[in-house]
Parts: C-alpha cells; sequence; structure tokens
C-alpha cells in the first residue's frame, strides 16, 4: 500500500485540535479532532482517521464527556485497524476503561481494562502495556477488590527498569502508592509516592506535577495524614492548576482537598462551608467522588451535632458509592449510620 500524502486541510484540522488541547480548551480540540477525522474519511485514509478520532475521544474524556468518550473508544476498539494491530486495539481499551470508570461504571471498565492487559508485552510497547495495567488497578481498586488490585501491583512493580522513561515510571509509582493507601498500607503508600514525586518534574510537564499532587494529596488525607508534606501537595497542586488550568472535575477534587485538610486540621466551619459549594456540583462529578464529598460532608456535620443532616449525607453518600459500582464504600457509609441518627459516633 504506498504512502498517501497528507491533505493540508487534515494537517491544519489536526495542529488546531492539538494547539487547543495544549491550551486545556479540550472541547475545542475534541472538535478539531472530529474534522481532521472527517477529512481522513474522506480521503480514505484509515490511519489517520482512527489517530483522529482517537483525539478527539481524549478530549472528551479531558472534558468530562464520559459518555461520548465511551462510544467512540468502543469503535474504534472494533475498527478494522484495531483487529489486525494488538497497539491499536490496546490503546481503545484503555481509554474506554479510563472513560467507563469516569461514569462510574467500575465493572465494564474492569472488563475493559483487563482486556487491554496483555495484549502487548514486548519492551517495544511497554508504554501501552504499563498504562493498561494502571487502568486496570485504578478500576479494582475504586470497586473494592483491594487484594486483586495489590496483585497487580505487584506485577507492574516488576514491569518497572532503570531503562523505563521516568514520566512512565512516574505513573507506575504513582498508580502503585494509591493501591497501598486504600490497602490502609500507609507507610508503602507514602513510599511508592515519594518515588513518584522524585520522578516526575514541573519544568518537564508541569499538567502531570499538578495531577500527581492532587491526587497524592486526595489519598494522603482519606489515610488521615494531615501532615506538613500533604499540605505542599495541596500547595502545589493549587499553584499548578493556576497556571496550566483543569477541566470541572479536577478543580472540584481540589476544593475538596482543602475541605479534607480544612476538617483534619479542626476547622470543620470553613470545611462545611467549602463542602456545601460541592454538593452543589455533584450531578457534575463521577459518583465516587460524590460520594466522598457526602461522606466528608456527614463526618463533619456529625462533629457539629447535626446528627439528622449528617444520615442524610450518608444516605446519599451510600446511593453514590452504589452508583459508581463501589460496593465496599457503600458498606462504610451504612456502617457510619448504624447507630443511628441520635448517636454522635461516625
Amino acid at each position: 500500500m504506498h504512502e498517501k500524502k497528507v491533505a493540508p486541510a487534515y494537517a491544519a484540522a489536526e495542529l488546531q485540535a492539538r494547539e487547543h488541547r495544549a491550551s486545556h480548551e479540550f472541547a475545542k480540540a475534541a472538535d478539531g479532532a472530529r474534522s481532521a477525522a472527517d477529512i481522513a474519511r474522506d480521503e480514505g485514509d484509515s490511519t489517520g482517521w482512527w489517530n483522529m478520532t482517537f483525539l478527539q475521544a481524549e478530549n472528551l474524556l479531558d472534558a468530562g464527556d464520559f459518555a461520548e468518550c465511551t462510544a467512540l473508544a468502543r469503535s474504534l476498539s472494533e475498527a478494522s485497524l484495531a483487529a489486525t494491530s494488538p497497539q491499536y486495539r490496546a490503546r481503545a481499551l484503555i481509554l474506554m476503561a479510563n472513560s467507563l470508570r469516569g461514569e462510574g461504571l467500575l465493572e465494564s471498565a474492569t472488563l475493559a481494562a483487563a482486556s487491554a492487559v496483555g495484549l502487548v508485552d514486548d519492551d517495544a510497547d511497554m508504554e501501552i502495556d504499563v498504562h493498561a495495567r494502571q487502568a486496570l488497578i485504578a478500576t479494582l481498586g475504586e470497586s473494592g477488590k483491594l487484594e486483586e488490585a495489590w496483585e497487580e501491583c505487584l506485577s507492574l512493580s516488576a514491569r518497572i527498569s532503570d531503562e523505563m522513561d521516568d514520566q512512565l515510571a512516574g505513573k507506575a509509582y504513582w498508580v502503585i502508592g494509591n493501591v497501598a493507601f486504600l490497602c490502609d498500607k500507609v507507610g508503602e503508600g507514602l513510599h511508592y509516592h515519594e518515588l513518584a514525586a522524585e520522578t516526575f518534574s514541573p519544568s518537564r510537564n508541569l499538567d502531570v506535577w499538578a495531577k500527581f499532587n492532587k491526587a497524592s494529596a486526595a489519598m494522603r488525607l482519606a489515610a488521615e495524614v494531615a501532615d506538613a508534606a500533604t499540605l505542599r501537595c495541596i500547595e502545589r497542586a493549587e499553584l499548578a492548576t493556576d497556571v496550566v488550568g483543569g477541566n470541572e472535575e479536577e478543580i472540584l477534587l481540589l476544593r475538596l482537598n482543602r475541605a479534607h485538610w480544612n476538617y483534619l486540621a479542626g476547622d470543620t466551619g470553613a470545611a462545611i462551608e467549602l463542602l456545601d459549594e460541592l454538593r452543589g456540583s455533584a450531578d457534575q462529578v463521577p459518583p465516587q467522588m460524590a460520594g466522598e464529598i457526602f461522606l466528608l460532608m456527614a463526618r463533619a456535620q456529625a462533629d457539629t451535632g447535626s446528627n439528622q443532616a449528617a444520615k442524610e449525607s450518608l444516605v446519599e453518600a451510600a446511593d453514590r458509592f452504589d452508583k459508581a459500582g463501589a460496593p465496599q464504600r457503600a458498606l462504610q457509609a451504612r456502617e457510619m449510620l448504624a447507630p443511628g441518627p441520635g448517636s454522635d459516633q461516625e
């Protein structure tokens, strides 16, 4: 098959899409990528169509349009190009797993990620394999399947080597640390997140730096590690996000982290004030995150003696966790309800 000459209109649309993506204008980037994909399709360029549709789906994911991203990722995984290339199929399945996770469809996300793992195992495709394992670990962890998640972490850890790109190794350490925290292996969680922090550089990729510090702060706070290092993570994430921007979910997670910090620092009033604002956006974020908002609100309300309000927040938290496919977190919320609305217990 001879190599097709790239149409000027295709090149212009792709360039515009990537410029919008670099500026975090994800909706515009998705539109530009769709235009490039349409041009490629009309030109009979199946590879160009696949790549630009993938770019469109990536931007929809970052824009928080999870359902549309899932639909596109599924179509990419079933395209003829993916049928003949395990690399293309794996990339599509990883993207689909991440978008399904964003929708709160954790069981389906786990199946998609598991399908991607092992599709490629050549050293040349290590990045794809690591991303597949990261997606699987994240969905297992959020589903409460912690033993399975930790087993996958051990497999991922065995893939890390000195030859691996620093950013890729950092992302691997990051997800392993996340699961360690979820498994109450706080020391190991801190260790792996320290390893991740050593590999990431704000000068190399400020966006990844912001996302890591934001996520690390959330994990530390969930483990009730409210030390100076946790505060540094929060402040680094806030400063970096001020520079690079972020989607609505990322901004809300920053505010949830700050509310959690306020709560653990004993400033319950400030925590409740922030959480009140966050509750108004609960339907715009993944149900897992919404559950965390209501669960923290319940703890803060209980501490101020607002037991009936705390009970209502716990019911809401359990419902959101159920929708997210996170039965263990839902059970925790219901166990906090067990003493009854008249109790001061959490």
